[in-house]
């Protein structure tokens, strides 16, 4: 059987969903039509001129790229640019173009989690967790139908807790309700209080997933009226947010952790804080632009923070608190394109994949 870049778009949001996307990001299919048959697919960071014709001299319709061809909107089609220029060839050439950006990031399984591996680093979490990213569905089912509804729940997304699945909290009661005249009662009779004993189901789910929980609910239920309640959780999903905070092993001295940080990740240079020589433990990374979270890896007690795109005034500002380290921001991701391979190979080895090194700064 065939596949369609529709395949391989329901792995990749079933892995990282473009609901994980930070607002102002643009991930998801952004060029296409994803029911064509699957050719070939290329990964890259960045989009350009060169990769695309790389994609079109090895036949491959299907551009997976971290960053989004398109960030803002596009109002005219007229080749002036690179991006509009693509657009256009792609188009012509029936190419897909996929993005998977910020909601690669913050995935626990993602960008940062590939970064921390290569550092080696222990006890790993997410550095700053994303909220309202859970609700829950309470529901009330005739006891009889309690496995069937709560298995079909399960089956599209539903209680998903960490490395847990299948969890639910169930209690037993009864129901009451009269039907009236148009009514078409799955059980009871038109006119009369009806008592039936049900069970109360509660489900944690994503957020994204309400719609599709709501109608898997409804489709399932025996009732003509589903009552079911959505609650909007405070709760925080310990495995979506952006960065990563984790240990080493045993403590180094920052020149043996500079020298450490370069080697694993192949980098020319690096920018360092301007600081005395300390011990280097806990260690907090962000693939791409990090400072943002300067603040919460200091509030986190890293004793360095690694990330690219610094500033002047982040250097001077956080001196006696935090060391920060400035490695590029392709350099912080490039481990991206291997871990996207990885999950698609894991699941279509039958068609060819390209991983495109190409990065746009160089180093003198």
């Amino acid at each position: 059987m065939k596949n369609t870049i529709n395949d391989v778009i329901k792995i990749l949001e079933a892995w990282s969903n473009p609901a994980y996307q930070e607002s102002y990001d643009n991930a998801g299919l952004i060029v296409g039509n994803a029911n064509q048959e699957l050719l070939g697919g290329l990964i890259c960071l960045d989009l350009t001129p060169k990769v695309f014709q790389e994609a079109i001299d090895n036949n491959a319709n299907l551009i997976i790229s971290h960053h989004p061809l398109i960030f803002n909107p596009i109002k005219k089609l007229n080749g002036k640019n690179n991006a509009e220029k693509i657009i256009m060839e792609a188009i012509k050439h029936d190419i897909c173009i996929y993005a998977m950006h910020t909601n690669l990031d913050n995935i626990f399984s993602g960008v940062n989690h590939a970064f921390a591996s290569a550092l080696q680093l222990q006890h790993i979490e997410i550095l700053s967790l994303k909220e309202q990213q859970l609700k829950k569905l309470i529901t009330f089912a005739p006891t009889r139908y309690a496995d069937i509804i709560r298995q079909a729940l399960f089956e599209v997304g539903g209680g998903n807790i960490g490395n847990y699945n299948s969890c639910s909290f169930n209690q037993t009661g009864f129901g009451t309700f009269k039907a009236e005249v148009n009514a078409q009662p799955f059980v009871g009779q038109i006119g009369e209080l009806h008592h039936e004993e049900e069970m109360k189901i509660e489900i944690v789910f994503p957020a994204f997933l309400q719609s599709t929980m709501i109608q898997t609910l409804q489709k399932v239920h025996p009732y003509e009226e589903v009552a079911f309640d959505i609650i909007n959780l405070a709760n925080t999903n310990p495995y979506i947010g952006a960065g990563m905070i984790g240990t080493l092993q045993e403590s180094m001295d920052l020149e043996q952790f500079i020298l450490f940080l370069k080697q694993q990740l192949s980098l020319p240079v690096v920018k360092c804080s301007n600081c005395p020589s300390k011990k280097i433990k806990k260690i907090a990374i962000c693939g791409g632009s990090g400072s943002f979270l300067i603040p919460t890896a200091i509030s986190k007690h890293a004793d360095i923070f690694i990330s690219a795109e610094f500033k002047h005034n982040h250097f001077i500002d956080t001196q006696n608190q935090l060391i920060l380290v400035d490695i590029g921001h392709y350099e912080s991701e490039i481990a991206t394109k291997k871990l996207i391979f990885a999950k698609l190979i894991e699941n279509f080895s039958n068609f060819a994949i390209s991983v495109l090194e190409e990065n746009p700064v160089k180093y003198f």
